[in-house]
């Protein structure tokens, strides 16, 4: 398993309906609204790099009104999260 951390820009105005819409995928684990650039910070995670690239492009980055996403994975050391 994987864990990451997504930025998530949204269109002004078009917070609230994006906020409901990442609240309900399986793949992310907490939403934190934000002040600032962006507008939530979520922490996602996924079996591997790949199915977690497909949810962010696939399923984030289409919901109407989001404008921007930056992601970071979760590093480790030993196997361990930090």
């Amino acid at each position: 398993m994987i864990y990451g951390f997504v930025m998530v820009q949204c269109e002004t105005g078009q917070e609230q309906g994006v906020f409901k819409k990442l609240q309900g995928y399986d793949f992310v684990e907490e939403v934190h609204p934000l002040f600032g650039e962006y507008d939530f910070i979520l922490r996602v995670k996924a079996e591997d790099p790949n199915s977690l690239a497909h949810n962010i492009i696939e399923n984030i980055r289409n919901i109407p009104g989001v404008h921007d996403t930056k992601t970071y994975l979760e590093a480790s050391f030993d196997g361990d999260p930090v």
